[in-house]
């Protein structure tokens, strides 16, 4: 369903009540939120939101198994480009290190230093306090519900995204 058969679907009621529970403005103002909550470390201070993201799934993902680039962009969603910067500014500060694989020489594994080593403490004990503000007071049933229904809601724009990039590249 493209943008405009949305829109048609919509009359002024249903726009006035979107407006009152829309949930990308939900989401967002959430997602402001979680971050002021969220407290940094001093080696994390000069880096965005996006890049402390970013070194906090390598610090846990590469725990269980080899992280790749491929792998950043995937779980972000995000493009090569976006990856590539952000995981050279990590370089340079010196909380990751890209490693050559012995099966492929293109392939470079990227792994924590241990000077981001050192904080994985830290930002675990982070998210796990946030993670609780978050879901104190709501049941178990409902928080299910509720994971289930954002993974729908980013499962819809992420196909979305890709029909728009098929429209983009046969223009």
């Amino acid at each position: 369903m493209g943008k405009q058969e949305l829109q048609r679907g919509m009359d002024a009621s249903d726009a006035s009540n979107a407006s009152k529970r829309d949930a990308g403005k939900l989401i967002n103002t959430v997602s402001h939120q979680l971050k002021r909550q969220m407290c940094s470390h001093e080696a994390e201070d000069s880096l965005t939101n996006m890049q402390r993201h970013v070194l906090h799934y390598i610090l846990f993902e590469s725990l269980k198994r080899d992280i790749y680039q491929r792998d950043v962009e995937k779980e972000f969603q995000v493009r090569r480009s976006t990856v590539t910067g952000t995981l050279q500014l990590l370089e340079r500060k010196g909380l990751i290190r890209r490693e050559s694989v012995e099966r492929d020489a293109r392939l470079k594994k990227v792994v924590p230093t241990d000077k981001a080593e050192g904080i994985r403490e830290y930002v675990l004990d982070n998210i796990r306090y946030a993670e609780a503000v978050l879901r104190k007071g709501i049941p178990e049933e409902k928080l299910s519900v509720c994971l289930d229904v954002l993974e729908q809601m980013s499962a819809n724009l992420a196909g979305n995204e890709k029909r728009r990039e098929e429209i983009t590249d046969h223009e």
